[in-house]
């Protein structure tokens, strides 16, 4: 063997054994993060109620698995590492670190169970429990995923749920001295709500009052009445077709897996949410991250199903849900009560960090998830990274290739364009404008780049005409994450940039009435380069725009 055989093997051995340590790490830490199922605290209520078959797994259809994500931490913590009050973990991550047993297990898992996890630094609480009874009938809000041409004009007050007392209910004990609560007693009082759910500026507080209406009752009235869904396919957004009841196929024949038809026993983790800009990118991504958080936080194993209980038409952010989620239900599409073995209380959307930064001062910078592995700073965050990818994962883009999302030569400038559309029964179809000469800028912008590629051939640019308001989730993802360069006025579309690829640059035209730094934050938090051009009014000088794209363009040596 030669004198550079040997010098290269002294290099690639320690290399190869790095490497194989870094993974065994990293598989560790995601297989920690995933406990199987069931456990003590999951599987409560024996026989002769049903359960999931033993043999079930995700394969057969019940459950999605998570995906490995590149930026993935551990959601985990050790009761003594809270995160640091007011760190970038304690707002984006795993912040909800004071445990509250509310009804701990019975000891012969007889009777429900309730627990929050709080977070001092964003003033909420994950909440789960299992023996929790819904009760449609006592929720006053209108039904919930119907075709937006069905229920134009509908007022939006018919669309949020107004809890009765006992619209939730669990399964309390009732046996001996185990018996200390009157029937039907509230779960928790204005006490525990306000300390735990507080209201802040949140002028309705859905799922504080959702948690308010939990009672507790006896096995004599905690029956799951429910015998069918209604099976209609325009209202059940993952169908699965199966034989719902003997020769009924004809009535019902489109129910999920995950529903026992016969006793309504939903077995596995189901997310509860309710939403109020449902139609709207920003406010919606912000209920997608705090439904993230929520099943990390309650160590959910898989993919939950999820449950709206709110009475929002169908929007075409739906597909993102069921994508990100093993399926999605509405709550007033059941057709009697249903009983939960396992149910996460997801937070309001207004809760997250996304949406109080806004109002609030939130020091964090974005940075890669193996450079805070190595070394946690608690000033950084790798959270966003870890939900945008889980978001193309959903989608079945690749994460775990870097540089493979964009084009093979040249270069994407994604202009993110606002047309109009009809986004809700009370919108009348226009989209306010942000910058009143777009079209001018966007066809300046495609000139200058056909100029580009047509006399320095060594560097192409191409504009991509983003007009995502009609166009599938999967495609908009695509143009995100193959874009070096994402361009648009300040709008709702720019949330997208939450599952930008590392190293793409933002540049957003900020008219003088939008002066909002939502997407300067995400930037910021995600670690990506952000421009803007400030104008005026709203009206943006072509060859300004050009000049600055021009020189980022030129920063990626084109």
């Amino acid at each position: 063997m030669g004198r550079d055989q040997s010098k290269l093997l002294r290099i690639l051995i320690p290399l190869f054994a790095l490497n194989s340590v870094t993974i065994f790490l990293y598989f560790s830490f995601h297989h920690h993060d995933a406990p199987p199922l069931p456990t003590s605290s999951r599987q409560f209520l024996p026989d002769p109620i049903h359960h999931q078959p033993s043999n079930a797994t995700p394969d057969d259809g019940y459950l999605k698995p998570w995906p490995i994500l590149p930026s993935y931490l551990p959601w985990t913590r050790k009761p003594k590492d809270d995160a640091p009050y007011r760190s970038c973990e304690a707002y984006f991550g795993n912040g909800f670190t004071r445990r509250v047993d509310v009804l701990p297990p019975s000891p012969d898992r007889s009777a429900g169970w309730f627990r929050c996890f709080f977070s001092r630094t964003l003033l909420s609480s994950v909440c789960e429990g299992g023996g929790i009874r819904m009760v449609p009938d006592r929720i006053a809000m209108s039904r919930g995923g119907e075709a937006l041409q069905e229920v134009i004009g509908r007022d939006e007050e018919d669309e949020m749920p107004i809890f009765q007392d006992g619209a939730f209910q669990i399964l309390g004990s009732s046996e001996g001295k185990a018996r200390r609560w009157k029937k039907r007693r509230k779960l928790v009082d204005e006490g525990f709500l306000g300390e735990y759910l507080p209201e802040g500026e949140i002028e309705r507080h859905t799922m504080r009052q959702l948690v308010g209406s939990i009672q507790m009752v006896d096995a004599t009235e905690f029956q799951c009445d429910q015998d069918d869904i209604e099976c209609c396919p325009d209202l059940l957004i993952d169908p699965v077709r199966i034989n719902c009841q003997g020769d009924l196929e004809e009535m019902c024949s489109f129910t999920p897996k995950w529903i026992n038809a016969m006793l309504m026993w939903i077995e596995e983790p189901t997310l509860l949410v309710t939403r109020f800009e449902y139609a709207n990118l920003f406010h919606t991504v912000t209920d997608w991250y705090s439904s993230y958080a929520a099943s990390k936080v309650t160590e959910l194993p898989y993919r939950p199903h999820l449950v709206f209980v709110d009475g929002h038409c169908r929007a075409p952010l739906e597909e993102t849900w069921s994508a990100l989620f093993s399926s999605i239900q509405y709550a007033k599409n059941f057709t009697g009560s249903v009983c939960y073995r396992h149910a996460v209380l997801v937070p309001l959307g207004y809760e997250t960090a996304l949406f109080k930064g806004l109002s609030e001062d939130i020091f964090c910078n974005g940075a890669p998830g193996k450079e805070l592995w190595m070394n946690p700073d608690e000033h950084k965050t790798a959270r966003l990274s870890e939900f945008g990818e889980m978001i193309r994962a959903a989608f079945h883009f690749p994460v775990n290739r870097p540089g493979s999302e964009k084009p093979a030569s040249g270069l994407n400038v994604l202009f993110v364009r606002r047309e109009d559309y009809l986004a809700h029964p009370r919108h009348d179809g226009k989209v306010q404008s942000r910058l009143s000469n777009e079209e001018e800028v966007f066809d300046a912008v495609q000139k200058w780049a056909s100029y580009k590629h047509n006399n320095h051939s060594e560097c192409k640019v191409k504009v991509v005409n983003g007009l995502f308001a009609h166009m599938p989730m999967r495609e908009q993802l695509r143009a995100i994450q193959e874009a070096s360069v994402i361009i648009g006025a300040h709008g709702a579309g720019l949330t997208h940039i939450v599952s930008a690829t590392p190293r793409t640059v933002i540049l957003e035209i900020v008219s003088a009435e939008f002066r909002r730094p939502h997407f300067q934050l995400i930037a910021q938090w995600k670690g990506l380069e952000y421009h803007a051009i400030y104008l005026e009014e709203s009206h943006a000088d072509p060859v300004v725009v050009i000049s600055r794209l021009g020189r980022i363009v030129r920063s990626f040596e084109c």
